[in-house]
């Protein structure tokens, strides 16, 4: 069979393909384009209004898709209207329960300013005018006026007295009548008893007539004073007039077509009036600073810079970073709070434009989702804190009003998240009707790879990097084609490709290059592989020094070198694993010992059974399997997953079963299905440099090789030294399609057709299976006959392993 040559393990980006010599030369592409599928999604979510059609993002980590779709958004928005401002004010009926004002852009400043200017001149004007002389003098004649007729209205009950001789005396108690002597004075006890009988009777009658009238004209008292506190406000409001009028009305009218401010105006205006004391009296209840107070705004969110819709990046979605919070401070030793202390959110911010968040981030915050959540649901921002959102505290707090919400919350993650919260959380497709799923690949090909090296310009370009000659841009797209896996794809992963091109930038700085060339990117690829590659030599160390024992010359019956893949972190490195089969009598049972050891991935356990299955129908397909054989990864200490080592598997079974040595300069990946037809696996890549790199440590590159499935020949990217290696023919890459191949190969026997008749050309190695299994079935049919059934120990095994197959 012939091997791969080195045209077919690598695909080159031809230089020529290019007419620009740096890549400053080419105009900056949008970092969307190949992603039409998500683009188009981003288009319908953003233009559509309706509730819950708000977007969800899918995509790798490496996608960059906070740069991706904050691009978008950026452009979206320009041509968006800019939001209102927003601002809270006092509420005077009930200081708990501030009310907002949504002002035109710009004019929440520029109204802030104007309310400050008031009270700054209302706070002079004010006191001036009740210090002033014209105050003083009229509230000097209210009160002399009003002193004067209390002091009438006594006097006309003292002139009806005399007139019957009787004198209206004041006294500390109050005031008394008495009766008077011929010189108008008090008359003495004496001289009353002296009157006569008539006499003191007709003083002593008037008298209680008098006292009526005194007590009727005292009554009037109170009310006269309630008549000159009326004429004291009034006066003192007429007093205000003067002073707050103007200002308000040019306020008034420059405001007039804004509801919401031409009626916290007439609120200033109604509580200066209702709080006049605060300006006269020395001690007042409300102090004139705290009165002016109430009167500022509290602009939470100022829109003036804003170009556009404003696209609001929210990196840390607590409740409080969502919905906004309510600030306290501390007096005499109690926590208080006001209007002013409304602070606003991301939502706040966000309102009338985009809210982008990692969803990530948003589902590892306490009770966050269910907050974003909540406010979706209802349609406006209620700003609370978390505990008074869930009823956990029950002091006194305020209650802002609701702000309704206008805007599209887009969420950044991964698939995974995506399809847990479809599974779990029946309001996310309520919420997030919009999927905007980003490719992970792109299609390499004539059309594409100019369109990519304008994408690698425009990563530069915006990070501020050198541009790239051609063999550079030629370098990434290479390195691109390998870590897509494919040479018929590019990675669309963009935070990849940007480190891979600062690194290349760094290196081109040491060099003292003007532009990024092919060395510089290769020199960044092998500075990325290297740094993390400790583990990597120290495992390869284990090999080479024999610690792991892993054979790659000579012939082995029943041992195979199968090859596997170790991941850590972003770093994947292929390594040998040696895989050995045993067979003898039995009945009909492949025991997979990393599964009985428990060791052994779902995955892996159905290959063992595929391959248990294939083995029946090709060699017993009309009588019982008389085989028990068992399969195992040599010094594996971490646990066996996957399908990949299913052919090496297969291989080394038929190995034991025939006796036939299996060459041990070859390693083998791929996994079978139930007819024996080799299947296409992952990380191809790094099996082969794996295992290449073994041979060349020992000093055994030539005559060694791979066997891979020809579905994977289309993802091989192998790097330089392999493929120098295959092209000087010393060593080689097999790719092959179904099991009969790789026994060619690996067994340099002919593997054997079955005729017409069922059976296998003599000295194949299929014949020699069919051989040794025919020689099992008639131990296993001897020993039946003897005891009538199998061994107790081989019942308990079969007994088992069937209990797990049904498990």
């Amino acid at each position: 069979m012939k091997p791969l040559d080195a045209t077919q393990v690598y695909c080159h980006c031809p230089e020529e393909a290019f007419d620009f010599e740096v890549s400053s030369e080419l105009a900056s592409l949008d970092l969307l384009s190949g992603h039409d599928r998500a683009r188009e999604a981003l288009d319908f979510g953003t233009a559509m209004r309706s509730d819950g059609f708000n977007l969800y993002v899918l995509g790798h980590p490496g996608h960059g898709k906070h740069q991706l779709v904050g691009r978008f958004l950026a452009e979206r928005s320009r041509d968006e209207p800019t939001p209102p401002d927003v601002a809270y004010r006092f509420n005077f009926d009930d200081p708990s329960r501030p009310f907002h004002l949504l002002l035109p852009t710009g004019m929440g400043r520029v109204l802030r300013a104007d309310i400050e200017q008031l009270t700054q001149e209302l706070s002079t004007s004010i006191p001036a005018v009740f210090e002033g002389d014209e105050y003083q003098n009229r509230l000097h004649e209210l009160k002399q006026a009003m002193g004067e007729r209390q002091r009438d209205t006594i006097e006309a009950v003292r002139r009806e007295a005399r007139e019957h001789d009787i004198l209206l005396l004041s006294t500390p108690n109050g005031f008394t009548f008495a009766p008077a002597n011929s010189d108008e004075k008090m008359m003495s006890p004496d001289e009353f008893e002296k009157l006569s009988q008539d006499e003191r009777e007709r003083i002593e009658g008037t008298v209680k007539v008098l006292q009526k009238k005194l007590t009727h004209a005292i009554r009037q008292m109170p009310r006269l004073a309630k008549l000159l506190r009326e004429q004291v406000v009034a006066l003192n409001e007429e007093m205000l007039q003067t002073a707050i009028g103007a200002p308000l009305e040019e306020l008034e009218q420059r405001y007039v077509e804004q509801e919401g401010v031409q009626a916290h105006l007439a609120a200033i205006r109604e509580a200066i009036v209702a709080n006049v004391d605060s300006f006269i009296d020395e001690e007042p209840d409300i102090p004139p600073e705290a009165l002016f107070t109430r009167f500022q705004l509290n602009l939470i969110v100022d829109n003036k810079g804003c170009e556009g819709a404003p696209v609001v990046y929210l990196d840390l979605p607590t409740h409080q970073h969502l919905v906004g919070r309510i600030e306290h401070h501390v007096h005499n030793g109690t926590l208080l709070t006001d209007f002013s202390l409304i602070r606003a959110g991301g939502l706040h911010r966000a309102n009338g434009g985009y809210l982008v968040v990692d969803v990530r981030a948003l589902l590892m915050q306490p009770g966050a989702w269910e907050t974003l959540k909540r406010v979706l649901r209802a349609g406006e921002i209620r700003t609370e804190s978390l505990e008074q959102a869930y009823g956990l505290i029950s002091t006194t707090t305020l209650e802002p009003e609701p702000i309704p919400l206008d805007l599209k919350v887009v969420l950044l993650g991964e698939r995974l998240f995506y399809y847990l919260l479809c599974e779990h959380d029946p309001d996310f497709l309520e919420l997030f009707k919009v999927q905007a799923d980003l490719e992970d690949e792109l299609e390499r090909n004539d059309a594409n790879q100019p369109l990519y090296a304008r994408m690698i310009a425009t990563l530069a370009r915006d990070s501020a990097l050198r541009p790239l000659d051609r063999s550079g841009v030629a370098a990434v797209i290479e390195r691109a084609s390998r870590l897509a896996d494919d040479q018929g794809k590019l990675t669309a992963r963009h935070r990849e490709l940007s480190d891979l091109l600062e690194e290349a930038d760094h290196w081109a700085d040491q060099a003292a290059a003007k532009v990024i060339g092919r060395t510089h990117v290769e020199k960044a690829v092998e500075q990325q592989l290297w740094r993390a590659s400790r583990l990597h030599e120290r495992s390869h160390e284990m090999i080479t020094r024999g610690t792991v024992a892993i054979r790659t010359d000579g012939f082995q019956v029943g041992q195979i070198n199968g090859l596997s893949v170790l991941s850590l972190g972003h770093y994947a490195f292929g390594q040998p694993s040696r895989i050995t089969a045993t067979a003898r009598p039995g009945a009909g049972q492949v025991v997979d010992i990393e599964r009985e050891a428990r060791m052994g991935g779902r995955i892996h356990s159905k290959a063992v059974m595929i391959l248990s299955r294939y083995l029946a129908s090709r060699y017993a397909p009309d009588s019982p399997l008389s085989l028990s054989a068992s399969l195992a990864f040599e010094q594996s200490y971490g646990g066996v997953e996957g399908d990949s080592a299913s052919v090496a598997e297969a291989c080394a079974l038929i190995s034991a079963i025939a006796r036939v040595g299996i060459d041990q300069r070859l390693a083998v990946t791929g996994s079978i299905d139930q007819y024996g037809m080799v299947q296409a696996v992952g990380g191809v890549n790094e099996k082969i440099e794996g295992f290449f790199d073994i041979c060349r440590a020992r000093g055994e590159v030539k005559g060694r090789g791979v066997l891979l499935p020809a579905t994977n020949v289309a993802h091989l990217m192998l790097k330089e030294d392999v493929r120098k290696a295959i092209a000087a023919g010393d060593f080689k890459v097999y790719a092959i399609h179904d099991l009969d191949e790789a026994l060619a190969l690996l067994t340099d026997m002919t593997p054997g057709e079955r005729d017409d008749e069922g059976n296998y050309p003599e000295g194949s190695v299929n014949a020699l299976v069919a051989e040794r299994l025919e020689a099992f079935h008639k131990v296993a049919s001897k020993n039946r006959g003897h005891s009538g059934k199998m061994n107790d120990q081989e019942n308990d095994r079969d007994e088992e392993a069937r209990d797990d197959d049904q498990a």
